[in-house]
């Protein structure tokens, strides 16, 4: 669950990593593209869950939304079309880019747990994604997922 702690920007190289997260390539894959070690992305990885109060499990799918919602990395665009969602799904949506845990997405999105993977493969045929980080990164492009993780509260100094 998102906190009400101030998010910390991200240095440069942090936000590199952030990208490639949110281009879909896994830690692995952007250590070889970027000549960095394995060890090195997983640091920074690590780093960027405690700069944007990403919970220290959370998946990359949830991490990728946060880094968005943030304004922490180049938003994404898309050629694709917005789909027209229903209420079920917009909620389902939310929750799959809020919560890495199946029962926790399951819950926030109003669903039984034993039908959420369903929903969820429904939910991504609908809009075309091939996983659930390419939704969350998509949902953005669209405008489908608002400017800061839904759990967020603003500080004071804030509002």
């Amino acid at each position: 669950m998102p906190t009400s702690a101030p998010i910390a920007p991200l240095k440069p190289a942090q936000q590199r990593a952030a990208q490639g997260l949110v281009d879909g390539l896994s830690a692995r894959e952007i250590a070889e593209k970027s000549g960095l070690s394995f060890e090195t992305v997983r640091h920074y990885v690590r780093e960027i869950r405690q700069s944007l109060n990403c919970p220290p499990r959370c998946k990359p799918h949830v991490l990728v939304h946060f880094a968005l919602a943030a304004e922490q990395v180049t938003p994404p665009t898309t050629e694709r079309p917005t789909p027209v969602l229903n209420e079920a799904e917009e909620l389902l949506l939310t929750a799959v880019a809020e919560h890495s845990a199946p029962r926790d997405v399951a819950l926030a999105a109003k669903i039984a747990p034993a039908d959420l993977r369903s929903a969820v493969d429904e939910l991504l045929d609908k809009t075309g994604a091939d996983d659930v980080t390419q939704l969350v990164v998509l949902a953005h492009a669209w405008g489908l997922l608002g400017a800061r993780p839904t759990g967020t509260v603003e500080s004071g100094a804030a509002r």
